[in-house]
């Protein structure tokens, strides 16, 4: 049987006034598209609707529990000092559970309370509801402590008619979030397409030219500053590339590294004469992060650019090797070796790639490969924190 205060008798004034607030509610969520303040919204006026002093909505995560927990009612300071919100247990892991309203007279009494953090401001009468879309639960609102009397049936009723509006608002600026997530993802895809087809290809055509003068060229100082020209030119195609890497985080969801150096591997066979091969023997690759990733693959770029302008080698690996601890890729070549090329090897790609190695907490070695040839290897340890970069 219902407890009388539950019971009440409302004029039709009454029944328009509510009528009309839900309407204006419905109407503001209608317009609003960030999702952010949809949610703070949707707490403001169900607050407002029935008169609570306090109000909140919990969002649900994928396996149910609260991740999200907007309030309405507290100020700043009051919410910094509770700490930690709620997880959704007691009473509103009920709502959770069972998808119904429940209203309570002192939750402070409730032997189904979880109980309050400290600093908690008091509070009695507790009415929940969940808010739902297309018959799954996305969330739950929670109003407490209605001035001048007691929640009622008709609050209840009310606050259900709400969260049918606030679930929808809620589904709207999800979907809005969304949409507007692959439009920036379609801009960023078109600037990377035209910086790779456009900037980096001219810039590559610049060193090949760069490359004939200097073997036209019998003055050897003038050949070293060519040098270093060609070495500054391919050290901003390898920080263009970076850039167009960091651009596309879809690229490098999955295998992100391997894609990488597959892309690698395609541009310099289309652009020299090298054989080159992407091996990951072993184990499965754990993906570094992703401005991990960027400096890696700017590093093997530039090593495979000095390959190809000093090694005179036929066929060039790139591998990649995951031991558990550390994450090794290697740049090895067939070529004449170090001691051949001598000084020709770019000094300031070489500088470049290990500052950029360093950066990311790892370690670069140039080394003789067996059976002819040079190594590069970088090594970095997996949990690198991306804090290192300047």
């Amino acid at each position: 049987m219902k407890s009388a205060r539950h019971v009440t008798v409302v004029s039709p004034e009454q029944a328009l006034d509510a009528l009309a607030g839900l309407l204006e509610a419905a109407q503001a969520l209608a317009v609003q598209e960030a999702p952010e303040t949809t949610l703070q919204l949707i707490a403001d006026r169900a607050r407002t609707l029935i008169d609570a002093r306090y109000a909140a909505l919990g969002i649900l995560g994928p396996k149910g529990r609260l991740e999200r927990f907007i309030t309405s009612g507290m100020d700043a300071a009051t919410r910094a000092r509770i700490g930690d919100l709620p997880e959704g247990h007691g009473l509103l892991g009920l709502i959770i559970a069972e998808n119904r309203s429940i209203m309570v007279d002192d939750i402070a009494r409730d032997a189904r309370r979880f109980g309050f953090p400290a600093h908690h401001p008091p509070m009695h009468d507790f009415l929940g509801v969940p808010v739902a879309v297309k018959g799954r639960s996305v969330g739950n609102l929670y109003l407490t402590d209605k001035r001048g009397g007691h929640f009622t049936d008709d609050d209840r009723r009310l606050v259900e008619a709400f969260a049918l509006h606030a679930g929808i608002a809620i589904e709207n600026a999800r979907l809005m979030a969304q949409v507007n997530q692959l439009a920036v993802i379609a801009e960023r895809e078109r600037i990377s397409g035209d910086l790779h087809d456009g900037l980096i290809q001219n810039l590559y055509a610049i060193s090949l030219h760069l490359e004939d003068v200097a073997a036209r060229v019998a003055d050897p100082e003038a050949v070293a500053m060519i040098d270093r020209s060609i070495d500054s030119v391919h050290l901003a195609i390898a920080d263009v590339r970076n850039f167009i890497y960091t651009l596309e985080p879809g690229l490098l969801e999955g295998a992100g590294l391997l894609a990488g150096l597959a892309a690698l591997a395609d541009e310099a066979r289309h652009n020299t004469l090298l054989d080159v091969v992407v091996e990951v023997p072993g184990r499965s690759v754990t993906e570094p992060p992703i401005t991990v990733t960027g400096d890696l693959l700017a590093i093997a770029s530039e090593a495979l650019s000095n390959v190809a302008r000093h090694a005179h080698a036929a066929r060039t690996w790139l591998r990649v090797r995951d031991d558990g601890g550390e994450l090794h890729l290697v740049v090895a070549d067939d070529g004449v070796g170090m001691q051949a090329a001598g000084s020709s090897l770019g000094h300031q790609g070489v500088r470049n790639m290990t500052r950029r190695a360093e950066r990311i907490g790892g370690s670069l070695t140039f080394s003789p490969r067996p059976g002819g040839g040079t190594q590069v290897e970088v090594v970095v340890p997996h949990g690198v924190s991306t804090s290192r970069r300047p």
